[in-house]
């Protein structure tokens, strides 16, 4: 048997054992292809589709399997709902038994001319996508109203009564999005910018702290931008390997521990990283429909998941 076909049976089977009926019908259709998109995208080391059809063990014609990729990635019945929710919910009702989920949002460019925002865990300083948003746009913040959106899709995935963490980088710490994790109960930290407007018996701001290397400096009960949410604490923290300080917001009461979690924010890269330039090429995918590359991020994240599958297997074997 060859690589390509052994790879491909590996993940076909991989795939199915999450269903808890044997798929039939066009669903069991669908699940193939979708395995032989992954096993392609593993195999080829790209998200173009003519590459995954030169990697798939299928016998069709490569012209032939183009056109069944497309129409997956056309077809309203594939995607996020059908064919990743069973993994996102089977890691987070595992991990939830053991140990808080912490969860980091970030967005990066893929395709063509479009931005994926995705929510995902942190495990073992790797970031596993969870749940994600396509849109059209270039390099850029994203509204508000995106991250909440998000945030409601992450509700819907978790389980009861689960412990959460949540991180952000400077684009995420908007009072709106501040004030829904406060509601579900959710301990946060996010970046902020030094400028940002900041209120306790009078206006000031982080330029004012006058930090040096070592420095952590923590304000409690204070009131965030002119919006004059909260209260919440607000840190500035230069640690002596940054090469300048940080600030962040929080509804942390312990200032270590809320610098302890933002630490872990900084994995996220790696997940970009690998999914583009040291993985599987998807911002050179060619796609330019935020539809068409959600489901192709389907794809692409369970190739995620499977490699950091058969890293972990690897070291645990030896």
């Amino acid at each position: 048997m060859s690589d390509n076909r052994r790879v491909y049976r590996t993940i076909r089977v991989t795939l199915k054992q999450l269903f808890p009926f044997e798929p039939q019908g066009n669903f069991a259709r669908h699940l193939n292809t979708l395995a032989a998109l992954v096993a392609g995208m593993v195999q080829g080391k790209s998200s173009q589709l003519p590459t995954i059809a030169r990697h798939a063990p299928e016998v069709a014609k490569a012209e032939s399997r183009i056109k069944k990729y497309s129409r997956w990635l056309q077809n309203e019945r594939t995607g996020y709902k059908a064919h990743y929710l069973p993994f996102a919910q089977e890691i987070l009702n595992n991990l939830a038994k053991i140990r808080p989920l912490v969860f980091m949002i970030d967005g990066s460019d893929v395709g063509h001319h479009c931005i994926t925002l995705m929510i995902s865990l942190v495990y073992r300083k790797r970031a596993l996508p969870i749940v994600w948003l396509v849109v059209e746009g270039s390099k850029g913040h994203l509204p508000e109203t995106l991250h909440l959106e998000l945030l409601e899709m992450l509700q819907l995935v978790l389980p009861e009564d689960c412990q959460t963490i949540f991180l952000g980088d400077g684009e995420f710490d908007g009072v709106e999005l501040q004030a829904a994790l406060q509601s579900l109960d959710w301990a946060y930290v996010c970046r902020t910018a030094k400028n940002v407007l900041l209120h306790e018996e009078g206006n000031f701001a982080f330029t004012g702290l006058l930090l040096r290397p070592g420095d952590c400096v923590s304000i409690p009960n204070t009131f965030f931008t002119a919006q004059a949410y909260g209260p919440v604490t607000v840190i500035g923290w230069w640690k002596k390997s940054y090469k300048e300080p940080i600030y962040l917001v929080t509804n942390f009461e312990l200032v270590d521990e809320a610098c302890y979690w933002y630490e872990k924010r900084f994995q996220i890269e790696t997940f970009f990283s690998d999914e583009k330039s040291r993985g599987f090429n998807l911002h050179k995918s060619h796609l330019s429909d935020p539809d068409r590359l959600a489901r192709l991020m389907v794809a692409a994240c369970l190739a995620y998941l499977w490699i950091i599958y058969l890293g972990g297997h690897s070291l645990k074997v030896g």
